[in-house]
């Protein structure tokens, strides 16, 4: 081999491995299973937009439950505001009977003065009457006689005794008119007294009806107070929702971006897998195999393929082999297994613990040592995967070479 072609296949390589790096994302992913994650992704997605659904149904649920309370809430203040009115009301309307009372009580008051007053002015006039009376009978036997007879004229006489007549019957009308004006008074301040027992009923009834109303606004109070407390918590839910909700969309645009980036890896695979399949290779004959190789690979194959027929087990090692011998990977069967994120099993730690036990199957070796010997089932394929729609390639047991 010349120095020229020698040039041409370590620029080759080197470019090879620059454009693997700087395409491979960060993250190890299994190199069969890449389409289970994007296909798991979509499904967690799908997932997440049910989720986030079921969020703004609970949210549309949760504000209609706020206007509910809030409108059960408006109902119990306008209720509140009436009963406040006809406390109102019903204050005034205390306040004037107490004023009645007030004025009723002067009244029985000015009336008993009266009562006292009529009392006293028929006792006079009673006194004044029996005096008068007395007066006459109290006179000699014959005083009345001599006053009557004292007349000079019959006209005269007729005179004294009609004066006589109606001082007596003066004195009576009077005396019957201030008992009456005492019975009328008598019976004004027994009216009156009645009036008011009947305003100290009506200030009981309006005592008791401040207290049914006074009570009613307590009550409804609370249930505001409670409304407001229910609101309030809803309010708090409601955020909560929304926040959950908010949580979710940036969940579902994370994991867009995450689909987004594994469908990327994955073209880019199918690419490198076109651009191995073009480029330069060496010769079976030019490399060199140890016995550390012929563990790596077998055990590695144990990994990958443990579970698969044999033919699956020749495939997986013929693609490291057809790895090593191309001029876009490294050029040992160490350095193809463990390039980043190529081989899940060297990431997570599965080849170690594989290694260190020693795992792999005799078919798991006799497919390395076939492999090493240049045999292949798959071509120059140099990547395999669960069968995707879409994706042609050979297929062997649950993988598919490409």
């Amino acid at each position: 081999m010349n120095v020229k072609n020698i040039f041409v296949k370590i620029i080759s390589i080197v470019l090879c491995l620059l454009l693997v790096f700087m395409v491979t994302p960060k993250r190890v992913f299994a190199t069969g299973s890449l389409l289970q994650q994007i296909n798991e992704a979509e499904k967690q997605k799908q997932e997440t937009e049910k989720q986030k659904q079921e969020a703004e149904k609970e949210k549309a649920g949760k504000n209609d439950e706020i206007n509910k309370l809030k409108l059960e809430q408006g109902t119990l203040k306008q209720q509140l505001d009436e009963f406040n009115t006809q406390l109102a009301d019903e204050n005034a309307k205390y306040e004037e009977i107490q004023s009645d009372i007030v004025d009723k009580n002067a009244e029985i008051e000015e009336t008993k003065k009266e009562l006292e007053e009529a009392k006293e002015t028929e006792k006079a006039q009673y006194e004044a009457m029996k005096k008068r009376v007395q007066s006459i009978y109290e006179q000699p036997d014959n005083a009345y006689l001599e006053m009557v007879l004292s007349a000079d004229s019959f006209a005269s006489f007729l005179n004294l005794s009609d004066y006589i007549k109606m001082i007596s019957e003066y004195d009576n009308k009077m005396y019957e008119d201030y008992k009456n004006a005492t019975i009328a008074v008598a019976d004004k301040e027994k009216e009156l007294e009645g009036e008011l027992s009947d305003l100290k009923e009506l200030e009981e009834q309006s005592e008791q009806e401040q207290a049914r109303i006074n009570e009613l606004i307590t009550t409804t109070n609370d249930f505001v107070k409670e409304y407001t407390v229910q609101i309030g918590t809803a309010n708090q839910e409601l955020a909560q929702i929304e926040k959950e909700i908010a949580d979710k969309e940036a969940a579902i645009a994370a994991q867009e971006a995450d689909i987004e980036a594994l469908k990327k890896k994955y073209e880019e695979e199918l690419r490198m897998s076109r651009l191995a399949a073009n480029s330069s290779k060496r010769d079976i004959s030019e490399v060199h195999f140890s016995d550390s190789d012929r563990v790596l690979l077998a055990n590695l194959i144990y990994c990958e393929a443990g579970g698969e027929p044999y033919e699956g087990q020749l495939a997986v090692g013929a693609v490291v082999i057809n790895r090593v011998l191309s001029s876009c990977y490294p050029d040992t069967i160490n350095d193809v297994i463990y390039q980043r994120s190529q081989f899940s099993p060297a990431g997570s730690g599965r080849l170690a613990l594989a290694l260190a036990q020693n795992k792999a199957t005799p078919s798991c070796y006799q497919a390395a040592d076939e492999a090493m010997a240049g045999m292949t089932n798959v071509g120059n394929c140099v990547y395999f995967r669960t069968p995707i729609p879409g994706l042609t390639g050979i297929q062997i047991g649950n993988h598919i070479f490409y």
